[in-house]
């Protein structure tokens, strides 16, 4: 493998098609598509200012790097990335993507990001104006994320998530098969036209969480004062820790609280209307 140490570059493609090829202390410059078309590259304690340096990549990792907002929508149509204990200032990173794995890694302006992408697992990352990421993404793994954003993971499918704190208003809409483990979710409009959404263990905030669900499951789960007006037209099986607020309308089910507020029952609740609400 060829190394580079300390080098600046800049411009249109200085690294086009390179293979085998290791970064130290390298800057990229303003400019476009640095290392495009580029396979088997580690890059470490390098600086990336242009836009699109990894574009259309197969195996590649970044440690220690810093990506500046300059370097926007940095990684798109690449597989087989390992990222390590890097700062991603850039917003719009990691779309349409297969096989990539984040390990202590910060993204402070994660706006529309990872999406489309596939394959994902990552640990210990921090995510802050993170709106809308994940969209349409699939085969995730998350331990540890600190995210902070709104309509995060909607249309995601097979996703597991664990010790986690998500703030994040309309999370998991229309996903399908995700289990959460052990996490904060605090946001309105929880898990709308979700099917087979699992929660374990996890402490739920926001209103009118968890409504127009199928396959809803939560296990051993505690409700904050304002998640009111719950489970609208779900089908639901609840097992939920101390009291909710209220429940609205559900459709089919079982729920087991230790109390409720109020419980609505109206001439809207849809068919079948045999869900059973029953206190410990």
């Amino acid at each position: 493998m060829k190394t580079i140490n300390n080098k600046e570059y800049g411009g249109e493609r200085p690294l086009y098609c390179e293979h085998g090829l290791r970064l130290e202390g390298v800057t990229i410059h303003a400019g476009e598509s640095a290392l495009k078309e580029t396979a088997d590259i580690e890059a470490a304690g390098c600086r990336f200012e242009g836009k699109y340096p990894f574009w259309c990549c197969k195996g590649f990792t970044v440690k220690d790097c810093l990506f500046t907002e300059g370097a926007r929508a940095a990684l798109w149509y690449s597989s087989g990335l390992l990222m390590e204990d890097t700062l991603v200032e850039a917003p719009k990173m990691f779309r349409e993507m297969r096989d990539l794995k984040l390990r202590r890694v910060r993204i402070p302006n994660a706006a529309e990001t990872l999406w489309g992408c596939h394959d994902v697992d990552l640990e210990d990352v921090e995510v802050e104006k993170g709106d809308y990421l994940f969209m349409h993404s699939s085969g995730i793994k998350i331990k540890g994320l600190r995210l902070q954003g709104n309509y995060s993971f909607q249309y995601c499918k097979d996703v597991e998530i664990h010790d986690s704190v998500l703030n994040t208003k309309d999370a998991f809409w229309e996903t399908e098969n995700v289990t959460v483990y052990n996490s904060v979710i605090d946001g309105e409009y929880l898990g709308w036209y979700s099917r087979n959404l699992r929660l374990v263990d996890c402490r739920i905030g926001g209103t009118q969480p968890l409504c127009y669900a199928d396959g809803l499951e939560l296990v051993n789960c505690t409700f904050e004062p304002d998640a009111d007006l719950a489970f609208e037209y779900s089908e639901v099986y609840a097992d939920i820790n101390g009291a909710v607020t209220s429940v609205k309308n559900p459709r089919t089910g079982r729920i087991v609280a230790g109390s409720y507020g109020e419980i609505i029952l109206d001439a809207n609740i849809k068919a079948p209307a045999d869900c059973e609400i029953k206190t410990r």
